[in-house]
């Protein structure tokens, strides 16, 4: 799942976006509503964390100046403004929940899984396919009723495959969708994280089968047919 943090204080965000990549996110950061703006136009968010005292915008204007261009991504407003009529402010200009600052970033990230978590958004808690369950929340793979140890990148791979279960997933929607912009990956990259996740899986006894289809992508089956 990728998350796109606006945040001016530098130190904040480096700290929150390494919090999230640990919490099994892919977060791209920016600091002024322009370049969120940029951002948007070239990338699919799975959520927006926001904060309100942005250098060129009021947060809470971009936010209203989004919602009217029909921007439906879920949004969590995190800011020091810590009054009623702030938190009413926030939800009536289209925010989905609203942290204030100091927060814990176990309850950050609780809260950004809870957003994704609604009906017709991005995660489920659990996904199964074949003899292979994920819980999202606990990011733990179970394979015919045994937990099974994945890197916390493959996990990224094996839940974005599971959710398209049955579909092509191209190349470059893996690398979109577990990677932040800048990082710095090798031309295979994707195809060694498919590589470990399926040795993972095999070792495992997994009855589901992930079919490389030449050129184009990967497929995840709940039948071991041959790539």
């Amino acid at each position: 799942m990728r998350l796109l943090l606006i945040e001016d204080n530098l130190r904040l965000a480096d700290y929150l976006s390494t919090a999230l990549r640990k919490g099994g996110f892919a977060v791209d950061h920016v600091s002024t509503t322009a370049d969120a703006d940029g951002a948007l136009a070239t990338t699919h968010y799975d959520t927006l964390l926001l904060d309100l005292g942005l250098p060129d915008k009021d947060g809470l204007i971009w936010l209203r100046d989004q919602r009217r261009c029909e921007m439906t991504r879920p949004v969590l407003v995190l800011t020091a403004r810590d009054s009623v009529e702030d938190l009413v402010a926030g939800l009536n200009q289209g925010a989905d929940d609203y942290l204030r600052k100091p927060f814990d970033i176990d309850e950050l990230i609780a809260r950004v899984r809870a957003l994704l978590r609604r009906p017709g958004e991005a995660l489920g808690v659990k996904l199964t396919v074949g003899n292979v369950t994920l819980d999202t929340s606990n990011r733990e793979v179970i394979i015919d009723g045994v937990p099974v140890e994945f890197g916390r990148r493959e996990i990224d791979g094996l839940e974005l495959l599971m959710r398209r279960a049955g579909r092509v997933v191209s190349k470059s929607a893996i690398e979109d969708g577990i990677y932040s912009f800048g990082e710095d990956l090798s031309s295979n990259a994707i195809e060694v994280l498919v590589h470990r996740i399926r040795r993972r899986m095999q070792e495992a006894g997994a009855d589901m089968h992930i079919h490389t289809l030449r050129g184009v992508g990967y497929v995840l089956s709940d039948k071991a047919a041959g790539e």
